[in-house]
């Protein structure tokens, strides 16, 4: 009876034994998230842009965004008139290029405004650069230490990130949703370096293209003023075998005439 007993309380805690030992560490989910953001060879994504005030008057902007791994980043304005041709290029979030058209001249961004706004939008500089989240940022899983986070949504994860010792950051830390079976974030909010809330990124209409999922909508909100930036896509291809020396500093100035 004893002996029965004892395989049948083997029997129960089996499960619970099986789901720790194959559940996924907060870093291992991070590193999953990255990968499925970054999963093409190269991605180019022609976009509205919609800067959208808090009285809700708006501005349309168009873009093209290119990517190449998790690093190289070119992005020029299409549209309207008095911004066309303004090009982006980041190469790593040290190295970071703007090109205005008017003075024909590509001008290093200088680490220390690399958390200054984006030609007026709600996306800084960094959040426009790379994606090398597991790089620079430790991911402790919420939903181990609180289950009453599980309620938000079962089939998100939640991961609150925090920078490495030594990272140079600009958020002190990070809360991010991701999606349990795509891995593609849901929602992200950045905090300053004093704790408070100032950010929040929205990922909507997640569809799968070309093999890859991609958010078909992105939404960033400045929540001290209540101004969004709207990102929603009208084009968008993968693998279209761009080569290293499009991201270059004499390519942006090609790229944005």
């Amino acid at each position: 009876m004893k002996k029965l007993s004892i395989i049948l309380l083997a029997a129960a805690l089996f499960p619970l034994v099986a789901k720790s030992a194959f559940a996924l560490t907060g870093d291992e989910i991070l590193k999953r998230a990255e990968e499925a953001m970054n999963a093409p060879q190269d991605r180019t994504v022609t976009e509205k842009m919609v800067l959208i005030k808090a009285d809700g008057s708006e501005k349309e902007r168009t873009i093209r965004f290119y990517q190449k791994g998790n690093d190289k980043r070119l992005v020029v304005f299409l549209s309207p008139a008095d911004i066309k041709g303004v090009g982006f290029l980041s190469l790593s979030k040290d190295r970071m290029y703007l090109y205005l058209p008017a003075f024909r001249k590509v001008r290093r961004i200088a680490s220390h405004i690399k958390n200054e706004d984006f030609m007026g939008t709600d996306f800084s500089y960094e959040n426009m650069a790379e994606t090398k989240y597991t790089a620079d940022y430790l991911a402790i899983l919420q939903q181990a230490q609180d289950s009453a986070l599980e309620k938000e949504d079962p089939n998100q994860y939640i991961l609150e990130l925090k920078p490495r010792p030594g990272v140079d950051v600009s958020y002190s830390r990070q809360r991010m949703w991701v999606d349990k079976e795509t891995f593609i974030p849901a929602k992200t909010e950045y905090f300053s370096p004093g704790g408070k809330l100032v950010k929040v990124l929205t990922y909507e209409n997640i569809e799968k293209v070309d093999g890859y999922w991609f958010p078909m909508k992105m939404t960033m909100e400045t929540v001290k003023t209540e101004h969004r930036t709207v990102l929603e896509v009208l084009e968008i291809k993968h693998d279209s075998g761009l080569a290293d020396n499009f991201f270059t500093e004499r390519n942006l100035k090609r790229q944005a005439r």
